[in-house]
């Protein structure tokens, strides 16, 4: 579960280059709901990220998960219960590290740390029954350092490292965006796979509105830091691309002459 309590964010307050970036956000997050985030650049839409993940704090509000303050909990604490996927499949791995070092990383995340062998026979094999499911025979390359994969590989064990503590909260920052078709289309799947199967409470930002509308139970959209739009389960399913454009336009009460200005189809 999360609560999102009057967040409120100022980027270089009293200067000429003043911007707010989240202005009085209030969100909640109940337990298995997966939430899709549209919006233009600069809505707010990756700050909204950092300021759950703990990688930015506040000017106020309180973050809360599982019904803990987390407000003030540090980045790195926050990640024992938070996993977190980026637009970028550099960002998630350890390109110098084999992939089942990166693996054992990932799942000692929320574990006490002892001097213990990292990886026994019995946790080798359920590496390899947990790369099985991504279908890229990853399975068979635990050995290989991961900075050998292709970007789509890679994402691929982001996520599934991202989920393999069955986190409190899953946030998916564009995470397909800087993939081919191809592999955004498989990276899709494998998402919605895994989510679905552990229940996990999801917040996921794209650009691709039909991926918005395709995936999750819950869509909100962010424009000039605030959530202008909140769409629930009963409502998602009717939506269309053309409604989400023409209510946006509704909202804001401007005429959009291109929809790529706002996201891409």
């Amino acid at each position: 579960m999360l609560k999102l309590e009057q967040i409120n964010k100022i980027f270089n307050e009293a200067t000429l280059d003043e911007k707010i970036a989240l202005d009085q956000i209030n969100l909640e997050l109940n337990s298995g709901d997966f939430v899709t985030v549209i919006g233009s650049n600069g809505a707010g839409k990756s700050t909204l990220m950092n300021m759950i993940s703990g990688a930015l704090m506040p000017d106020f509000g309180n973050v809360v998960i599982d019904g803990k303050n987390v407000t003030k909990l540090p980045e790195f604490k926050r990640s024992q219960f938070i996993g977190r996927v980026f637009q970028d499949p550099m960002a998630g791995t350890a390109p110098n590290m084999t992939i089942e070092e990166n693996l054992a990383m990932a799942y000692s995340r929320n574990k006490k740390r002892g001097l213990r062998k990292g990886v026994d026979k019995k946790r080798r094999e359920f590496f390899r029954e947990s790369l099985e499911s991504l279908h890229l025979n990853l399975e068979n390359r635990l050995n290989a350092k991961v900075g050998l994969l292709s970007g789509g590989e890679r994402q691929a064990l982001s996520l599934l490292m991202a989920t393999f503590t069955n986190p409190s909260i899953l946030l998916l920052d564009e995470h397909t965006a800087a993939l081919d078709p191809s592999r955004a289309e498989l990276i899709t799947n494998l998402t919605k796979q895994l989510v679905e199967k552990d229940k996990l409470t999801t917040l996921m930002v794209t650009h691709n509105m039909q991926q918005a509308l395709d995936l999750g139970n819950r869509l909100i959209m962010m424009d000039k830091g605030q959530i202008i739009l909140e769409v629930d389960s009963d409502k998602k399913h009717e939506l269309t691309i053309d409604k989400l454009m023409a209510e946006f336009q509704r909202i804001r009460g401007e005429k959009m002459t291109d929809d790529k200005a706002l996201l891409t189809i």
